[in-house]
């Protein structure tokens, strides 16, 4: 059944590093106000703002104090309701960032809990005695360290399996599950389109709190454990959606990266708890469980082997929400092309082997302009609770400062945080004030501005792809046709069609930084798109040039 949502193209702002209305170097609710036009010629059509609640800022607002009003730092619930006008005014939609596995300690209900830990609001989190005098259970916290905290004057400990400022919320409590649902249904009353799920997976743990086996030097073992263990995460995550978003044909997109095996219908299929989920197969492509500092580098095949797993163990579920990049994460252009040969020719490719797929794509800000990673000089010029442990880490595991920074400026989600590069102006034209993070150096040659108008510029190839995914002829193609793998004998060219009845494109994409003669398996009919000036053809051969990404009508 088509939704609502299928044919759209979805762009993520970071608030705090989009544009800045008032000059205090913080991104704003009216600077977005300002800049829809922009997403507008860009081709947008659904807008996800990470969260703009009010929250102490231990992990960018992701530790929510209050959920019904908007932090001071952004603007006003009525600079809320102004942009929820003025997108609707343009046919577009707005998702908030919804984070309910966890809040702030700030959070009313948390200080009462501290208050009283045999009361009400005690059952509203996680609280248990310790044993003897060490925690419940030997957990690692995705920031690192135990994921429980001890309170003050009592052998009790509260869950945390973000920073200790985040209490995880007990969704045992029927209460306060229900408390949840009449806030995410107050908001869709006000015109949210719905919502981005922060974490969602995290929402079950396994009651027994028991140690696992320990998995590194601290005597700890990642939470990854734990959520393979615990079981029923679904029967919470279908009442979330019978309670919510289905009365409202909402589109959610879950942030899921531990699903288990055989699942993937029950959270993105017909009767799923989502309309779509993140597709994080390149994002893990080289991760170590070890940290960072560990990581390894990947293979043009092998991110090629992930896409294609992950676009046929989808296409006859759901959609799949594609990207390259987000907040969490560093630049998609950095991560995936070596930066000698990061050129525009290499973001485009990517840009179009992305925006091609089957799924919902979704634009990370910048991602447009091609920004990539910055070079932080040292760890004081960073923000992130995430990397700074990681810096940690680093330095712990025998790493000097220089290693530990250069692994920093590789994998740190602040790469992704630095304003946006609106022109070539102070502070890159974020902001009238001093910048709350550094920003890219290279924003003199990447910016916005001098990409607008410039028909050659990655703006324009990203503006041409929207237009050809949006176009009457190729639309239900690009939307609803069959993902084919194509031309895998060959290494580093990334090749696939997509087939609905009698229409059929086809996109090769030469992933490396020397040209190569490919065969092509069928007959075309025309060139819809090449970030090229022309292709070399001759009989059934084209010679694609380094980077070279075409997309071909065929037979």
């Amino acid at each position: 059944m088509k939704k609502w949502w299928h044919d759209k193209v979805a762009y993520q702002i970071y608030p705090k590093s989009f544009y800045d209305s008032n000059g205090d170097g913080i991104g704003d609710l009216r600077g977005i106000i300002s800049k829809l036009d922009y997403l507008k010629e860009l081709g947008i059509d659904i807008i996800w703002i990470s969260p703009v609640y009010c929250s102490p800022m231990v992990d960018q607002g992701y530790d929510i104090s209050d959920y019904y009003n908007i932090d001071p730092r952004f603007g006003t619930m009525d600079d809320m309701e102004e942009l929820l006008k003025e997108a609707k005014a343009r046919n577009m939609y707005i998702l908030m960032d919804l984070v309910i596995n966890h809040c702030s300690d700030q959070h009313e209900w948390f200080k009462k809990a501290l208050e009283d830990p045999e009361g009400e609001y005690a059952d509203y989190f996680y609280i248990r005695e310790g044993k003897g005098n060490k925690p419940p259970c030997n957990w690692r916290s995705y920031f690192g360290g135990s994921v429980w905290e001890k309170i003050p004057n009592t052998n009790k400990y509260y869950l945390h399996l973000f920073a200790k400022e985040q209490p995880d919320l007990n969704w045992e409590n029927p209460k306060l599950r229900h408390k949840l649902y009449e806030m995410i249904n107050w908001w869709l009353e006000k015109g949210l389109a719905g919502f981005r799920i922060d974490a969602i997976i995290n929402v079950k743990k396994d009651l027994r709190f028991e140690d696992f086996p320990a998995d590194m030097e601290d005597g700890l073992c990642s939470i990854d454990k734990m959520l393979e263990a615990a079981e029923g995460v679904g029967d919470m995550l279908y009442e979330l959606n019978e309670e919510t978003f289905k009365k409202y044909d909402a589109f959610t997109v879950g942030e899921v990266f531990n699903e288990k095996e055989g699942e993937l219908h029950k959270f993105i299929g017909k009767d799923g708890y989502f309309s779509s989920m993140f597709d994080f197969e390149i994002e893990t492509l080289g991760k170590s469980e070890k940290g960072w500092y560990d990581n390894k580098e990947f293979t043009t095949n092998e991110l090629r082997k992930a896409i294609f797993n992950s676009q046929l163990k989808t296409m006859d579920i759901g959609f799949k929400a594609n990207i390259i990049e987000n907040h969490d994460e560093p630049r998609g252009v950095s991560h995936c092309i070596k930066d000698e040969e990061c050129n525009d020719n290499a973001k485009k490719m990517l840009g179009a082997i992305s925006i091609m797929l089957r799924g919902i794509p979704f634009i990370y800000q910048g991602q447009e302009i091609g920004m990539t990673n910055n070079k932080f000089s040292s760890i004081e010029e960073i923000d992130d609770i995430s990397t700074i442990d990681q810096y940690k880490l680093a330095i712990k595991q025998g790493l000097s400062e220089k290693e530990a920074i250069k692994i920093v400026n590789k994998y740190s989600r602040d790469n992704a945080r630095t304003p946006f590069q609106w022109d070539n102006s102070d502070n890159a034209g974020f902001t009238t004030g001093r910048p709350w993070l550094v920003v890219n150096k290279n924003y003199e040659s990447i910016n916005a501005a001098s990409q607008i108008e410039d028909k050659d510029s990655v703006f324009s190839f990203y503006k041409e792809l929207i237009k050809l995914r949006k176009s009457e002829e190729f639309k239900e193609v690009i939307v609803y046709g069959k993902f084919r793998p194509m031309l895998e004998e060959y290494d580093n060219i990334v090749a696939f069609c997509r087939e609905l009845e009698d229409k059929k494109i086809m996109i090769i994409a030469n992933y490396q930084n020397e040209e190569q003669i490919i065969k092509l398996p069928e007959k075309f009919k025309g060139i819809l798109l090449n970030n090229y000036e022309s292709l070399e053809i001759e009989k059934d051969k084209v010679r694609l040039q380094e980077y070279e990404v075409v997309i071909l009508e065929i037979y």
